[in-house]
């Protein structure tokens, strides 16, 4: 497997911005890791008699502290990074109600941040000397500051969401996507990461889409994104229309009838959701009627319908992918069990689930493995080591297999197989997100890897 590109965060400059981070898919394994692969399994009940011993930080004979830092009461809004929180959570719930993991209950202590990174400072200080966790899972935080504290420390971050840069820095950060990063203090390979071009080739080869605009703000890491998307598209031998609109005052009307002159049939942005908002307005207005509107994983959430309301046609052709298992394909158990548990034991979110959420119910279940591996001596060194290990992993069908595996810029850059999943929003019955691939394992393409400076 080489190294995928996150469709990961644009960093935003400053909070003030609120410009929302545009977040994607990981890591992919060659096609032959999708076969003849048992999942871990997760031990539960009391274990033999003195069996459990207090093995390491935040480990006693009963117990297993482990940490969650999320921003949700930021000014982005209390829903834009907070998904993986209620995933995890949901996750350890449920584990604790099943007796825990091999006679361990796990306590979760979770941090809001607020999106500011003085405040993920304290919160990481907190849960590491105070709280005393073993490990952290959930986390999806908008401005990583005490990344390289958390490492230093050596304690496993297992599953977080890569909004910034910290997943593909530091070593003991492990992102839900994977990395193929030397994680060694310094950003991907000399400050440079890899974007790879499947979902371009994915949207020319299956509907026939050839002109694309990218939609960006006269921001610099909207810009940059934006510079990105182009590349990729330009070398999957697409037609690109570069669109930037003043970040203050869009004018998404004008760009909107541009795009229609120039014949576009699909529209990928670095925008945030207030901006699609009005972007899909813009289309409806002016007829612009496209293959595909396309967004990312952070996206896909059961908000679209009521976010895109009075523009219905736009609505109609959004599109979203990602490296994780669409959460509304409750024909796969390990998707059953996970909306089972949301509406177990957060029933108000029925109508704000996403593919963030089932991401971090992943990120929990990543670690609970992982300690159920080490048996009654549970240790940081152990978890890292199933982290760690070649054969990558998959969250019992969740997840297209991650792992660590670090490679070669040249390894990194050369074409491989990935593969990933796809959804489109439908109005029309079953209604919200319906899956366009038969099976994510399968929805493979064997692409190049383009560098970009994040």
């Amino acid at each position: 497997m080489r190294r995928r590109f996150h469709r990961r965060g644009v960093p935003c400059a400053s909070v003030a911005l609120l410009l929302c981070v545009v977040t994607g898919c990981g890591s992919r394994l060659p096609e032959r890791d999708f076969h003849d692969r048992e999942p871990a399994v997760v031990g539960t009940g009391a274990p033999a008699p003195n069996a459990n011993t207090a093995s390491d930080v935040g480990v006693t004979p009963t117990r297993i502290t482990v940490g969650m830092i999320d921003t949700v009461q930021g000014i982005l809004g209390n829903e834009t990074f907070s998904g993986p929180m209620y995933g995890a959570q949901a996750w350890f719930k449920a584990l604790d109600d099943r007796g825990g993991v091999n006679g361990r209950k796990v306590e979760v202590v979770a941090c809001d941040d607020n999106g500011y990174g003085v405040a993920n400072q304290r919160c990481a200080r907190k849960l590491v000397e105070d709280d005393k966790v073993f490990a952290f899972a959930g986390n999806s935080i908008y401005s990583y500051n005490a990344a390289g504290y958390v490492s230093d420390k050596g304690v496993p971050d297992v599953g977080g969401q890569p909004i910034g840069t910290a997943y593909e820095t530091y070593p003991h950060l492990y992102s839900i996507y994977g990395s193929r990063a030397p994680r060694e203090g310094k950003v991907g390979w000399n400050g440079e990461l890899y974007a790879s071009t499947e979902v371009y080739r994915y949207f020319k080869d299956k509907l026939g889409a050839r002109t694309a605009a990218v939609v960006s703000y006269n921001q610099a890491d909207s810009a940059r994104y934006a510079q990105t998307v182009a590349d990729g598209l330009r070398a999957e031998g697409y037609t690109v229309l570069d669109k930037q609109v003043d970040f203050a005052l869009p004018n998404f009307a004008a760009a909107v009838v541009d795009m229609r002159s120039k014949g576009v049939d699909i529209v990928f942005d670095a925008v945030d959701t207030r901006g699609n908002v009005e972007l899909c307005k813009a289309m409806d207005g002016a007829g612009l009627r496209v293959t595909a509107k396309v967004t990312n994983v952070q996206n896909w959430n059961a908000r679209v319908g009521e976010d895109f309301k009075a523009s219905p046609t736009c609505r109609n052709s959004i599109y979203a992918t990602s490296n994780s298992r669409g959460y509304t394909d409750t024909a796969q158990p390990a998707v059953a069990e996970f909306r089972a548990a949301m509406k177990k034991y957060y029933p108000e979110r029925e109508d704000k689930l996403s593919q963030w959420e089932l991401e971090g119910w992943a990120s929990a279940m990543w670690l609970t493995d992982a300690i159920a591996s080490c048996g009654a001596n549970v240790t940081r060194a152990c978890v890292e080591g199933f982290v760690n290990r070649p054969e990558g992993y998959d969250a019992h069908g969740l997840l297209i297999p991650v792992d660590f595996k670090a490679e070669p810029v040249d390894q990194v850059a050369a074409p491989t197989r990935t593969c990933f999943d796809v959804a489109r929003w439908q109005d029309a019955a079953p209604g919200g997100w319906v899956g366009q691939v038969p099976d994510m394992t399968t929805n493979c393409y064997d692409v190049p890897s383009l560098p970009y400076k994040p």
